[in-house]
């Protein structure tokens, strides 16, 4: 694509409609923790503390996904299986019992109508399955290489790609 803020990166798609797409990207941590950013959110995020530069929208924002046990919805607006977003507007004390883990995103990726669909046509992105286990994974550095592997035929291969081929 050429778009710095996507090369290798994992991205959760968690709207696509008409309207367009908003994905936060799952492997770009900042150096900044949720203790230093949002210290009433610091002890739902361990065990990764850092914040995530979720995409180039909005980067003065922040978005977060929790992992949810059990059966809960409490007015949580699930994203697939047991992530859902968190409202970081709340008060953290509020947080149901079922939250496990909360990861922060900086910003958001964020699509206009139909522009995703078309680098979707184009095969600018590679599609697979999500799994909740990316979202909080502590080997951010290498998701986007575990994400590949885990895949049939000919994309599995591309997860030892180097990034630079001259030089291999």
């Amino acid at each position: 694509m050429g778009d710095q803020n996507f090369e290798r990166s994992v991205v959760l798609i968690i709207d696509h409609s008409r309207s367009g797409a908003v994905g936060l990207v799952l492997n770009r941590a900042t150096e900044t923790t949720t203790e230093e950013l949002l210290p009433d959110w610091f002890t739902h995020a361990n065990p990764i503390p850092e914040i995530f530069k979720g995409g180039p929208v909005e980067p003065n924002s922040c978005l977060a996904l929790g992992r949810f046990l059990g059966e809960t919805s409490n007015g949580h607006h699930f994203v697939f299986a047991n992530v859902g977003i968190i409202d970081l507007s709340s008060d953290p004390k509020m947080l149901p019992d079922a939250v496990s883990e909360v990861k922060v995103f900086s910003g958001y990726s964020g699509w206009g109508p139909m522009q995703l669909d078309s680098e979707l046509a184009a095969d600018a992105w590679f599609v697979v399955d999500a799994d909740p286990f990316d979202v909080f994974s502590s080997n951010h550095h290498e998701l986007w290489s575990i994400v590949l592997r885990r895949q049939d035929g000919p994309m599995a291969w591309l997860s030892n790609y180097p990034k630079n081929p001259k030089l291999n």
